[in-house]
């Protein structure tokens, strides 16, 4: 009970982008400390006012939190301020922190959230002699923290079936009027949206980044992929079909590729700046160029799926789930625990040691990544439309491929085994 007693006020403050669910913990931990008597403030746009100097934000009374656990978006907003920049900003996290006697801080956000709030307690602690307690709630939609292959990361559920019912009504729409869609799905570095979306709606193909393993993604592989999958649809009389990318898969495009790319903004060093390329417009001018040389032409539609997920209202899974990540951040913090990311793994909740998550030179956990070797990929591969090893052996199928390609079997072949090799 002394322990409980030690914490008189908790901060809260989201970082990044959004989530649903984000409301859901914001509700849990005002809850959780008001049952324990325990005043919560709520802190407006992450870390930036208090870079600032200043504290913007409200009390979290239960009654203006009663309801918001059903609700997307933020009701305190968010930002991606840095206060890591300078020891400086750092100290005026601490400085406007400690005047609102607010001894504990609860984070919301990314691995870029993570690191800030780690690094605002550490400071607060060595710097400053102030005993600033943290916990850390991670969101992502793109499900890539390194947690057990099982355990999702809180919005991507949501999400996945936000974006799944998007797919299914380009789906419906492809065939209406007899086009393909090409969508792009957020994933940064890894294909879990991408996967999990292309799954459930039953796309007709997903490519994700994990597929090539630890060499670099070849344009022209991903164009012949698509290329021959399309093929395939017009043997079977479908003239449509949807196929879901990665946006990993720009981020591991050769460097030779990314040379070639026109019309993009480079730095000062010449780089590619990759945020600012449109991977769904140079596709599309491959894949078109490419069907133009076979004599084959196919309407294509580019779909951005992303933004429109992370402010979706959060399933019931996500309120649930959410809602236990946020009473547990309370509950890890009056034990007396500190710096640590809040996990629930396999029906328990696991504080994670900021120094055993984070990098502490990059300021970034470990990204997992699709295991392709997993049944739940194994079994959406199986389902997709596209060139596999057992068509090479298909003659009949070999010679109506080739005869769309204005091709031989046997040049068919040469052309494109490599896709299944």
């Amino acid at each position: 009970m002394n322990q409980m007693l030690a914490i008189k006020k908790i901060g809260v403050l989201v970082g990044g982008g959004p989530a649903p669910g984000i409301n859901s913990v914001i509700h849990a931990v005002a809850m959780q400390a008001w049952r324990n008597h325990i005043d919560v403030f709520g802190i407006y746009d992450g870390f930036a006012h208090l870079m600032e100097g200043r504290l913007e934000g409200i009390p979290l009374h239960p009654e203006r939190v009663a309801y918001i656990y059903g609700e997307g978006g933020s009701i305190l907003h968010s930002a991606r301020a840095n206060p890591t920049r300078s020891p400086d900003l750092l100290r005026n996290c601490v400085s406007v922190l400690q005047k609102a006697e607010i001894d504990a801080l609860v984070s919301i956000g990314g691995d870029d959230t993570a690191f800030s709030a780690s690094r605002v307690a550490a400071y607060a602690q060595e710097e400053m002699g102030y005993d600033l307690r943290s916990a850390h709630v991670p969101k992502t939609i793109d499900n890539d923290l390194p947690l057990p292959e099982d355990v999702p990361t809180f919005g991507f559920e949501t999400a996945r079936e936000a974006g799944a019912r998007v797919v299914m009504n380009l789906k419906r729409d492809a065939k209406t009027m007899a086009q393909w869609f090409f969508v792009l799905a957020m994933g940064r570095q890894s294909g879990h949206l991408a996967l999990g979306i292309g799954q459930s709606a039953t796309a007709t193909l997903t490519l994700i980044p994990e597929e090539w393993g630890d060499r670099k993604i070849q344009l022209k592989e991903v164009v012949d992929i698509l290329v021959t999958t399309i093929l395939l649809r017009m043997v079977e009389g479908k003239f449509y079909g949807v196929a879901v990318l990665a946006e990993g898969l720009l981020e591991n495009l050769s460097e030779e590729d990314l040379g070639k790319l026109d019309n993009v903004e480079r730095d000062e060093h010449g780089h590619v700046r990759l945020a600012e390329v449109n991977f769904l417009d140079i596709l599309k001018k491959e894949v078109d160029r490419e069907l133009t040389r076979l004599d084959r032409k196919v309407k294509i539609v580019k779909q951005m799926l992303g933004y429109e997920l992370r402010c979706a209202p959060p399933c019931a899974f996500d309120i649930e789930y959410t809602r236990i990540l946020g009473r547990a951040a309370v509950d890890f913090l009056l034990e007396g625990g500190t710096n640590a990311i809040i996990t629930l793994q396999r029906g328990e909740i696991v504080p994670i040691p900021y120094n055993e998550m984070i990098n502490p030179e990059t300021g970034r956990t470990k990204i997992r990544m699709v295991n392709v070797d997993s049944l739940r990929y194994k079994s959406v591969y199986q389902f997709m439309t596209r060139l596999k090893p057992e068509h090479m052996q298909d003659d009949a199928l070999m010679e109506k491929l080739a005869g769309l390609a204005k091709m031989t079997a046997d040049e068919f072949k040469d052309r494109y085994r490599y896709l299944v090799s």
